[in-house]
């Protein structure tokens, strides 16, 4: 059988790809998660780790490289040879980088290739138990009645809580006081106190103070109730339809990268957190929907963030922190 030219051409160019996947890895495999220490993002990573050291047999270590939003881990992953041996694991905040700091040493989908998607948790409005709050009705009636007297903390400036917030408010034709904290723990702990009205965060970041009943959860904006909050409504049943937001976690290679070394990345990914003790901890303990989809399902999806919170970011004039 003759081959023809464009064949024999694909052949020879897959060649050296074919040879460097078979080869590797051949040393160590760095997954940078581009924040602090203790947050969930690091925590998935970290869930996932000894499940990749198993498959891949070489160590797996978890980077953090915090800093302006994400987006100086995420440009170490940019300049990162694209042999394999590094990647990046982030959150949603990945979505509003263009939007929120334009001057970005970076493109998110020129200089990255998506690799798996791997899961989302919806975002929750909780509250104190004592305050007055029972559903998205009652919010949006006290922030009708009192402008800008009603307030709520998010994890910052320009995250998709805030920016929920935002979407929110403009939907319902209401304003709110923002009040942004550093992290999640301080939102928390405010909200526990009742020095906030309420406060939004993903399912993972409420569920245990929620659990424990120093929280009430009173609408989650998940595209369908989560099992462990099936009380809860979501936004679109509380009269918000295609308001939707959603904590996610991907990952990410440098561009270039070889595709089959992305394969058998996205593959060993794949099974380590199909594992049981690690599906487990990712639907009860972060409250995930867990995806795991390919570059296929990441691509399109991390369009649509980028469309949508970056519309907001410029629409109204969000500042990062």
């Amino acid at each position: 059988m003759r081959l023809s030219r464009r064949a024999i051409l694909a052949t020879t160019l897959a060649a050296p790809s074919l040879a460097q996947a078979q080869a590797w890895p051949s040393g160590p495999v760095r997954i940078i998660v581009p924040f602090a220490a203790g947050g969930s993002t690091d925590a998935v990573a970290r869930l996932a780790a000894p499940g990749l050291t198993q498959r891949l047999g070489v160590p797996v270590i978890v980077e953090n490289r915090s800093g302006a939003a994400g987006s100086l881990g995420t440009h170490a992953v940019t300049q990162a040879r694209p042999d394999g041996n590094t990647w990046l694991l982030t959150f949603d905040s990945h979505a509003t980088l263009p939007a929120l700091l334009p001057n970005l040493p970076f493109n998110l989908t020129r200089d990255l290739d998506p690799v798996l998607l791997i899961g989302g948790a919806p975002y929750v409005i909780a509250t104190k138990p004592d305050k007055p709050y029972r559903t998205l009705a009652d919010v949006v009636a006290a922030a009708r009645a009192r402008p800008d007297a009603v307030n709520y903390g998010s994890t910052g400036n320009g995250t998709i809580g805030h920016l929920t917030m935002v979407m929110l408010a403009s939907r319902a034709q209401i304003r709110m006081a923002h009040l942004p904290y550093r992290g999640g723990g301080l939102a928390v702990n405010d909200a526990v106190a009742g020095h906030v009205e309420m406060m939004i965060g993903s399912a993972a970041l409420v569920a245990p103070q929620i659990a424990a009943g120093n929280l009430r959860p009173i609408v989650q904006f998940g595209p369908e109730r989560l099992p462990q909050l099936r009380e809860v409504p979501t936004a679109a049943e509380s009269g918000f339809p295609g308001l939707e937001a959603e904590a996610w976690w991907g990952v990410f290679a440098p561009a270039g990268t070889p595709a089959p070394i992305q394969q058998r990345m996205g593959a060993a990914l794949s099974e380590a957190f199909r594992e049981e003790r690690v599906n487990r901890v990712m639907t009860e303990t972060q409250q995930a929907r867990v995806v795991l989809g390919g570059p296929d399902v990441l691509r399109p999806f991390l369009d649509r963030q980028i469309e949508l919170w970056g519309g907001l970011v410029r629409e109204h004039r969000v500042q990062a922190d």
